[in-house]
């Protein structure tokens, strides 16, 4: 067998661990480290790469920008833990309730909103089953629908700034954060559109799938709705512009504004007299695991990815990408149905850190723009919360559906908005100007 060939089987190792259900930094890890010692006796890899592995680790524990990643999974559970989420539903479901579809309109406005306001995608599909999935299914909404908008909108803090898919893209491309923040804005506003589109479009074909609120269930005092949507609206508004706004401003790094959104979710919490010790346990429960998690899979991703060059996997899947026919195009349709058919069995975490090391160098070679290179992996990355069996976003669900919900109906129910994220995916790679718009 061939050092190259040795590559190979160490990949295809690392993906059985995975697929058996064997935590993936452990997977990533562990391969690397079993494969090592293997190739040394083989005499298929330098002893010298090992130098290397102490450094590879302490540069992830050294690197500022990954540390973003608590600060915004903080900003983002405190937000949703002091009820944020609850007061956007109820108020926005009111303010559309009387429009045919309204109640799945508000779950997109919503969705949108969380997305930009906290970008933890557990938490918002989780918030907005509790809360809008019986309510519709009691105003007569087909289940399909209900389920399929709700796990859908609920994803939108993938590609939303800020992303922390973005923020570990940024890391493993080379590009800035700020920059993958603005290029993915539009992308991601026009995914929300398409959306709103397609609940709109239900609601006209299918009147009583999506039916409008019945007279009685709707707000009777027009002034006093409106000081609700300006009370509930305002403040996350404000926190969003002001985090946002500073990094496409270039007054404060990713790091520094996640800092100050942290801070931020903390004073509105405590104006609203909801910042409870339980409420900043939880969320530093959340925070402390969700970080370890990332931080886990990056040195197991950086051991695998050292490992794996030293044996010449990066150059024969360089070379392996390069002969494929299109150029550019070739290239990206050949990454986009793998990261897509991945999405169907591992989650968008595993996919970055053990298919992104392995094609951002091809995407180099054959210059492919890594802005949009990012836009484009983290709109396919979207995807996998939402592809059977394995969609996240399904899994979370269905853990706070009703028994009148079937898994067979959320199933069914995300079909069309994977084909409207296939749709949107489309379009950014054809029209790359809806990422260098604001992301130049």
């Amino acid at each position: 067998m061939s050092v190259d060939w040795f590559g190979g089987v160490m990949f295809l190792v690392t993906l059985l661990f995975i697929f058996s259900g064997f935590p993936v930094a452990f997977a990533l890890g562990g391969t690397a480290l079993a494969f090592m010692p293997v190739g040394i006796w083989l005499g298929y890899f330098d002893a010298a790469w090992l130098q290397a592995l102490p450094q590879q680790v302490f540069r992830i524990m050294d690197n500022y920008t990954l540390l973003a990643v608590p600060f915004f999974i903080f900003m983002g559970t405190m937000l949703e833990k002091s009820g944020l989420a609850e007061d956007l539903l109820k108020t926005m479901g009111q303010l559309f309730g009387g429009l045919r579809g309204g109640l799945a309109l508000s779950v997109v406005v919503v969705g949108t909103l969380l997305a930009a306001a906290t970008g933890v995608v557990g938490a918002t599909v989780v918030a907005m089953g509790m809360i809008s999935l019986p309510v519709m299914m009691r105003y007569g909404y087909d289940n399909r629908l209900s389920a399929g908008i709700i796990s859908a909108a609920g994803t939108l803090g993938q590609i939303i700034p800020p992303s922390i898919v973005l923020i570990v893209l940024g890391d493993q491309l080379g590009v800035s954060v700020g920059s993958l923040f603005l290029g993915s804005v539009l992308p991601g506003l026009a995914l929300s559109g398409m959306y709103a589109a397609y609940a709109g479009a239900v609601a006209v074909s299918r009147p009583k799938a999506a039916p409008a609120l019945p007279p009685e269930a709707r707000a009777k005092d027009r002034a006093d709705l409106a000081r609700r949507v300006g009370l509930v609206m305002i403040p996350p508004l404000f926190l969003i512009l002001a985090v946002l706004g500073s990094i496409f401003a270039g007054i404060a790094t990713p790091t520094e504004a996640g800092a100050f959104g942290a801070v931020g979710a903390m004073l509105l919490a405590a104006v609203n007299g909801r910042l409870r010790l339980k409420t900043l346990i939880g969320t530093m429960d959340v925070s402390v695991r969700l970080t370890s998690m990332v931080i886990f899979i990056l040195v197991g991703s950086r051991a695998f990815s050292l490992v794996f060059r030293g044996f010449n996997g990066d150059l024969w899947v360089d070379s392996f990408l390069t002969a494929m026919p299109g150029g550019q195009i070739g290239f990206l349709l050949i990454a986009n149905l793998v990261i897509f058919i991945l999405g169907f069995f591992i989650d968008f975490f595993e996919i970055a850190f053990i298919v992104l090391p392995l094609l951002a160098p091809t995407a180099q070679h054959l210059g492919v723009d890594m802005l949009w290179f990012g836009v484009i992996i983290a709109m396919n990355l979207q995807t996998s919360f939402l592809t059977p069996p394995f969609g996240f976003s399904l899994f979370y669900l269905r853990g706070v559906a009703p028994p009148a919900v079937t898994t067979g109906q959320i199933y069914s129910g995300v079909v069309p908005f994977i084909c409207i994220q296939v749709i949107g995916l489309a379009l950014v790679i054809a029209f790359p100007d809806l990422v260098h718009l604001l992301g130049a």
